[in-house]
Parts: structure tokens; sequence; C-alpha cells
């Protein structure tokens, strides 16, 4: 088993978070999540707009589009993925860093 000291901790969990938000909501992967999502905006009742995501396709790209449609789903397998490699592959802390200097930034950006 390997052994992770609190800071690598620290920064494996803001990768994590950073990477997931990534993927989920950021517009800049929107180009990965179109193939399987699509976001469709409606008039309610009190006649104000709502999106709504709608899963595409069926089998694994429906798969695909319920993972990125939901933010708890990704974040474990992206979760899973970064600690898999921090742990196989240890030069890639310096790369799972900036992911987290960038979640933490996204962090007090929105509290502030």
């Amino acid at each position: 088993m390997f052994e992770m000291d609190w800071i690598d901790l620290f920064i494996v969990v803001l990768a994590s978070f950073r990477i997931t938000h990534l993927l989920v909501i950021d517009q800049i992967a929107e180009v990965i999540r179109n193939p399987f999502i699509e976001v469709v905006t409606k008039e309610n009742a009190a006649g104000e707009m709502e999106q709504f995501i709608e899963i595409k396709g069926t089998g694994i790209r429906r798969f695909i589009g319920l993972l990125l449609s939901c933010y708890w789903c990704t974040g474990f397998w992206v979760s899973l993925g970064v600690v898999l490699v921090y742990s196989l592959i240890p030069v890639s802390l310096p790369v799972f860093l900036v992911f987290a200097v960038a979640g933490a930034a996204a962090i007090l950006e929105s509290k502030i």
C-alpha cells in the first residue's frame, strides 16, 4: 500500500475537484460533453426560462452522458483516476498541483 502525506492529499483533493468541475461545468469542455448531453432551455409555467440536460443516445453513449451530467458521479471517477495516477506515476504531482491551485482559486473566487 502506498503512503500519502497530508499536503499531497490536499493537492489530490483540490485537483480532483478542479478536474471534475472542468469536465462537468466549464464551458471550455462543452466540446467533450456535446456528443453525450444537450442543454435545452424551456419556458416554465411562470414564464421563466429554465435549462435542462437531455441525455443523448443509448448504451455507452447514454452512460457517459449520465456520468457527465452528474457532478457527484463524475467526481468519484475523476478522484479514482487521480489517486491511481498519483500512486503509479509520482512525477504527476506537479500537474495535479496546477489543478489544485486552480481549484483553490475557484473556491476563493466563489466565496468573495
